[in-house]
């Protein structure tokens, strides 16, 4: 990926938290038919190597498990907040007028090479995993075991597991950090103008690096 050194982003745990904010990944990898993306929700496990390890799973009927090339790594795309950003919110437009609109986003980009998991233990307490995250925040969280116990064993025969040691991180936080101060605050006004979901994650990355 292409990033300039104003918009790299090295840390890790700031990486990590974005890949677990946004956990639903795009996973290319490279076989036979040539590239091939699968897009799910990816569980990130701190193991204690320096980047950690990636799980998920795809159905049994998706052919990329069946063709990408295990010596080939793997790449898995985090998207974190992003928006439009106009030239009109820049003062720097009223004094020269030499601004441009642009689009600040922030992007992870994990790299590792796959290994397919057909075992239903391991198939099983990956799903607990998944489940447990994301039922968290609910009132009274859904568990595996809510559902009938054959019913979920002829679920889990439909898919396989995919494991990716993380070999390495890239991240990419391109929010505004180019501009005068000026011109960040002014961008700043402006999605707080805008008061959407998005506007103000983005208004929150565009403050963080002043």
């Amino acid at each position: 990926m292409y990033i300039p050194r104003a918009n790299q982003e090295d840390r890790i745990p700031v990486i990590h938290k974005l890949m677990e904010d946004q956990p639903f990944a795009s996973l290319i990898t490279m076989g036979t038919s040539g590239l091939f993306a699968s897009h799910i929700p990816m569980v990130l496990e701190r193991d204690g190597t320096p980047f950690g390890q990636l799980k998920g799973h795809i159905s049994r009927a998706n052919q990329q498990w069946k063709e990408f090339s295990p010596s080939i790594a793997a790449l898995a795309i985090f998207s974190g907040p992003q928006h439009y950003i106009t030239p009109s919110w820049y003062p720097e437009k009223a004094r020269t007028a030499k601004v441009v609109p642009t689009w600040n986003y922030a992007v992870v980009h994990a790299y590792g090479h796959l290994k397919v998991i057909e075992d239903s233990e391991w198939l099983m307490a990956h799903l607990q995993s998944l489940v447990s995250i994301h039922e968290a925040s609910f009132p009274v969280p859904w568990k595996i075991g809510d559902a009938p116990a054959d019913y979920v064993a002829s679920q889990v025969k439909g898919i396989v597991g995919l494991e990716m040691a993380i070999e390495r991180l890239e991240g990419k936080w391109k929010v505004s950090q180019n501009r005068s101060e000026e011109d960040r605050v002014g961008v700043a006004e402006g999605l707080t103008d805008l008061n959407t979901d998005e506007s103000l994650a983005m208004k929150a990355l565009v403050e963080q690096r002043r």
